[in-house]
């Protein structure tokens, strides 16, 4: 298939056009924080088709011979300019003492013999002037090339690895492993393995009064929500039991970020570009007050537009940007608990109904900062993975692991993989009209390597021999639990005959120990 021009993930699973989408002017102004290479420029250099092959095999389409062309210009302009700064140099050290000895012969000529000795003197002080003209002709050609040249850099993705699975999009997903609890089999139906027909979890929200969509819609349009009684006291229970079981067992800290960030940090994590699109925009340089005092206390720069994440990986990311850190601080292990905002765009009818596609929800997200080391950054990625099952299994939830194809891993991930829980509600209909199951999205493990780090200017000390040299970090992130589309699998599954909701053992201190919701 031809690469498309698309990112089939930014945010969630919708495929997205990938395009430039900085705002104006965004490489001209001053930032809080400085842009490392977006990419390893010497690896695009050296070895350009592995990155033309892993834009190819991830359907995202930019021109890499024209940022190796502009890359060229750009180093040629820049060996050029340090060539005449060292030869500027060169000439007032050694015109120095000259010009200081005809300075002295000039007081002392008269006539025709003091012109010539000025003539000469004027030539000495002209030549450096002349290279420093030269100079200032080639700088703003230099600066005219990189906006065009960074902006196609942020568009380079992170080549895949090469065990993922080469595919267009999320149909190629491979399935490598599924669990449900003792009893569940995934080849009889829901009324097989339990008794009687399971009711969705629209259906169930509205009989146990957990959930207004009306009036969630009627405040904030679309695809939102009201949680009500104990809907709200669940979501808050999921969220808790979920942070403490990375705090308390896996000993990742807890940390609290903003939500609102700058465009900066929605760059540096790989966000924007090509994400732009699904992001809540807060336009504040548009009500700037030209007389405010900016960060350095100069004036004009008081304000600057803020976006709304769509996870907490932003924040928990850029914790550490423009930081160098030590290497016996890794890895960094953090956990957080955010509101996300998300403008989703998915086919109209698709997951619209109910809590599954909805535009503000709260996330426990979990990042692991690390080594630059391929070994470790693989091992890392298994034991996050390893604690949504743990979490999953230990609230009964049957789910599946998915190895993300090339197509679907988005600009940023060297490797994806997806945790679909089985919710009985979903899936083709039976000749009643009635869902027969299906699997939905509710986890996503990404592997970046040093995508992010080097976007963000994160780095750590290393010794290499008797030097000490500063490398750039790799990190990878997980969800742990995200609510409330976690609500669907847990009260589908846990419904009973009756109408009430199970509450698995380990939640129920949750719920000042209560063992099921009823109407």
């Amino acid at each position: 298939m031809a690469p498309q021009t698309t990112s089939a993930r930014v945010f969630g699973r919708s495929a997205r056009r990938f395009r430039l989408g900085l705002s104006p002017g965004f490489f001209e102004r001053p930032h809080s924080f400085h842009h490392s290479p977006m990419i390893d420029l010497r690896q695009l250099r050296e070895n350009p088709d592995r990155f033309k092959a892993g834009a190819k095999a991830k359907n995202i389409h930019v021109d890499i011979d024209r940022l190796l062309a502009f890359d060229e210009n750009r180093r040629s302009l820049m060996t050029r300019a340090e060539g005449l700064r060292a030869e500027q140099k060169r000439l007032e050290k050694e015109s120095g003492p000259q010009i200081g000895k005809l300075a002295g012969a000039i007081k002392k000529a008269t006539g025709d013999e003091a012109a010539k000795l000025q003539a000469e003197l004027d030539e000495l002080k002209t030549k450096p002037s002349h290279l420093k003209s030269e100079i200032a002709a080639i700088e703003p050609q230099i600066a005219a090339l990189e906006p065009e040249l960074n902006a196609l850099l942020l568009q380079i993705p992170l080549p895949p690895d090469e065990d993922v699975p080469v595919g267009a999009g999320s149909e190629a997903n491979v399935e490598i492993k599924r669990w449900a609890p003792h009893g569940f089999d995934f080849t009889k139906s829901f009324e097989a393995n339990r008794g009687f027909k399971p009711k969705t979890h629209q259906e169930l929200v509205k009989d146990l009064k957990i959930a207004d969509f009306e009036r969630g819609v009627k405040l904030a349009g679309t695809r939102s929500y009201i949680l009500t009684g104990m809907g709200m006291r669940l979501h808050l229970a999921v969220l808790r039991y979920a942070t403490d079981f990375m705090t308390d067992k896996h000993g990742f800290t807890p940390i609290s970020v903003p939500v609102l960030v700058r465009e900066e940090a929605m760059i540096g994590t790989g966000f924007f570009p090509a994400g732009r699109e699904q992001a809540y925009h807060i336009a504040e340089t548009q009500r700037r007050n030209p007389d405010a005092a900016d960060e350095k206390g100069g004036v004009g720069g008081g304000s600057h537009d803020l976006y709304l994440t769509g996870t907490g990986e932003v924040g928990l990311m850029g914790v550490h940007m423009n930081e160098i850190l030590d290497e016996a601080q890794l890895p960094l292990r953090y956990v957080t608990v955010s509101t996300c905002f998300r403008r989703e765009a998915g086919a109209a009818g698709k997951d619209t109904a109910g809590l599954y596609r909805i535009h503000q929800f709260d996330k426990v997200e979990q990042v692991v900062i690390c080594k630059a080391d391929e070994a470790e950054s693989r091992a890392w990625h298994k034991k996050m993975i390893g604690y949504v099952e743990e979490l999953l299994q230990s609230l009964e939830i049957p789910h599946r692991l998915l190895q993300c194809c090339t197509g679907d891993l988005g600009p940023k991930n060297a490797d994806m993989i997806d945790v679909e829980s089985w919710m009985p509600g979903r899936g083709e209909l039976d000749k009643d009209g009635r869902p027969q199951g299906a699997f939905g999205e509710t986890h996503s493990a990404s592997r970046l390597y040093d995508y992010q780090c080097r976007r963000l200017n994160m780095r750590y000390r290393t010794r290499s021999g008797d030097k000490t040299e500063t490398v750039f970090c790799h990190s990878l992130n997980n969800t742990v639990l995200a609510s409330p589309r976690f609500i669907i699998p847990f009260l589908e599954n846990h419904q009973q005959a009756d109408g009430s909701i199970r509450i698995p053992g380990p939640l129920r201190p949750y719920l000042n120990g209560a063992d099921s919701i009823r109407a």
